[in-house]
Order: structure tokens, then sequence, then C-alpha cells
């Protein structure tokens, strides 16, 4: 299919002089396109470059701090807390996560609480920081009310994303990265961009029923469908671990993404946790168990024109083909880009009009 593309180099360069631009010091803007990157490259289009316009409109309007003095407070041996400033989520997640594992490589185990933090994108790039230097990764995140509760009719949990990523001996790590909600917002917002009907089940109108309309749309689903009792209680341990073990905003205190309000910080909190294998079984017999899984679960048999895949292994796949082919834009965020290039007097995205990867990323 013949379509827009730019190449990683060129993106990534765009978003970080963008970022720039828009006032974020060089470690705020390294770090937020290294999460957007992170989430093109692998087919999150949900998370990926969409989000920069979103990101100069809380730096501009004053919501996050585009210089943040962040901190990081021992609390004991082997945990901190960090305050992120009120700046970019994506700085205080990487700050975190390589604090929980420079403390897991003491004690074999490390775990960071972030308070004052804001939006930080796909939750599975700091997971996946974690796995890149030899740990298991977890990282979770609350975010404001957009979730109805099982058989409830308003929203109340935020999606509460959570990640794990594993380390393997060969090939990239095992990987999940899930919202526990039905879909993410973005996703609604992105299918809406693209004039599409939303999923059947994932959403509710203002009074608590299903539709397929982006437009009517008040409230993600809770993940599970008839048995969405099961995602509620995973956003529930969400919660727990980003606002009850940070001091942070529980979900319906959290002032909503896309405002009106882009002045007012957020107080989100997340949570990121670093375990070591080798502190709990030599780090052979780790490795060959999680070959041995991973090599029988792929090996299962498959319904009719399926294939058994383990976490990650479709996000890896597209990375791979947008290495190859380039990362897809739409119409509508290359005219934003090229506006936003304009504006803050940047050298625009080059792009591309190619064999390009497919989008459902959404």
């Amino acid at each position: 299919m013949n379509q827009n593309v730019c190449r990683e180099s060129d993106l990534e360069r765009f978003l970080r002089a963008a970022l720039a631009a828009g006032g974020a010091d060089t470690d705020s803007a390294e770090a937020a396109a290294r999460a957007m990157m992170h989430a093109s490259r692998l087919g999150v289009d949900s998370h990926g470059l969409r989000l920069l316009p979103h990101y100069l409109k809380v730096l501009a309007g004053g919501r996050v701090n585009p210089r943040p003095k962040m901190k990081i407070h021992a609390r004991a041996q082997a945990t901190a807390w960090l305050h992120a400033d009120h700046g970019l989520g994506h700085l205080a997640g990487y700050t975190a996560m390589a604090e929980a594992v420079r403390l897991a490589e003491g004690c074999g185990i490390g775990a960071v609480a972030v308070g004052n933090s804001s939006h930080f994108g796909a939750a599975g790039a700091y997971a996946l920081a974690a796995a890149e230097a030899g740990c298991i990764g977890l990282a979770v995140c609350n975010s404001d009310s957009i979730v109805q509760l099982f058989d409830g009719v308003m929203a109340f949990h935020g999606t509460n994303p959570l990640a794990l990523a594993a380390p393997l001996p060969e090939g990239p790590p095992y990987l999940i990265d899930m919202a526990t909600s039905s879909i993410p917002w973005n996703r609604v917002l992105q299918y809406a961009a693209l004039d599409q009907e939303l999923p059947a089940d994932v959403v509710v109108d203002e009074a608590g029923q299903t539709t397929t309309d982006g437009a009517a749309a008040k409230a993600l689903k809770p993940l599970g469908a008839d048995y969405g009792y099961k995602g509620a209680a995973l956003a529930g341990m969400v919660e727990i671990l980003s606002a009850a073990l940070t001091g942070m905003a529980i979900s319906f205190q959290v002032p909503a993404m896309m405002g009106p309000d882009f002045s007012t910080p957020r107080r989100l909190g997340q949570f990121f946790l670093a375990l070591r294998p080798e502190a709990f079984v030599p780090r052979e017999d780790y490795e060959s168990q999680m070959t041995d899984y991973l090599t029988a679960l792929r090996a299962q048999p498959a319904v009719e024109n399926g294939e058994v895949l383990a976490p990650g292994d479709r996000e890896w796949r597209e990375a791979e083909h947008r290495r190859e082919f380039g990362i897809p834009i739409d119409n509508a965020n290359r005219r934003t880009f090229d506006e936003i290039a304009q504006r803050l007097r940047i050298e625009p995205l080059k792009v591309e009009s190619g064999l390009g990867a497919e989008t459902p990323g959404i």
C-alpha cells in the first residue's frame, strides 16, 4: 500500500527539535522523543508521533515544567521516591527506571515510586529499558477518569496501563504493554481522526451504553468485555501502586489530559520495578526456562488462518518492517507537523511516498 512514510532518523530529529523549540531542556526533549520513537517503531501509533502536538501544548500552557529539577530521595535499601518537578513524564520514567536498575544491581530488586509527574506515553518504553539492562522491568501509571466501572455508568478509573519486559538470551525482550481498559483513549481519538468506526464493545455513551460512534464516546469499557470486572480490578491494582504508594492524585482527582485546563499540573504518580533474575536463580536457569517457555508457546497449534504469538512478537515484527520501509504518517499528522515546523521555525519533517508499514498499530 502506497502511503506517506518517514525514516526513523528524520522523525527522531524532528521530534527533538520541536520539543526543544517548544521550550523543553535537552534531557526532557531527548526522553520524550525516545519514548515516542519507541511507540512509533513498534506500531503503537496511538502513543507515538501523534502526541507531539499535545506535549507542545502542555509545555506552552504551563501544565508541564520544561526544565524540571528532578530529585531522587532514597527510602530504604532497595527503594526510592522520585520528585519529578512536574516535568515531562518520559524523563521521569527513564530516570526512575534507571535508578530501579541501579538498586537491583546491589539488592537484586529495585523499586522507585514517582510523584508530581505527567503523561509518560507508552509504559512499555520503561519496562523495555530495564530489560535492555538485563532486568525484568515493570512500569505502571494511573491517569484521569475515562474508564467505566464494571456495571457502572460513569467513568471512574483511568486507562491505568501496565507493562512488563523480560530479557531473553537471544532476540528482543518479551514485552507486555497494555491498558487495563478495552483500548487506550488515544486510540479513540486516532479512529476519530481517521473517520473510522470504533470496534464493538469498547466504549460507552453518556448513558453507559455501548456505542461505535467515537463522537458519542464518553468513557471506555474496562478490559474483559462481559468479564470487565477483571479489567477493573487490574486498574485498581495500578491505582494502588501509582497513587496510594506515591501520595499522588487518584484517577478521579486527576485533571483531564485533553483539557480544557492546560496550566494546572496533574500530579500523576508512577511506579517502576526492576528485578535481576540471577538474584533468584542462576542466570542460565532463568534463560533456559524463558527459552523453553516461549519455544513451546509459539509451537502450539493455531486456529485456521491464525498464529500463536508471544507478547511483543507482533510489535518486534512491525519494528523490523518500519525500519526497512519507514514509519507511516497520515495526512492529518503531516499537515500538523508542517504547521509546527513553520510556527517554531525548525526544519520540516522529511516525508516520502512509498511502501510503508500498515497502520493498525491502532
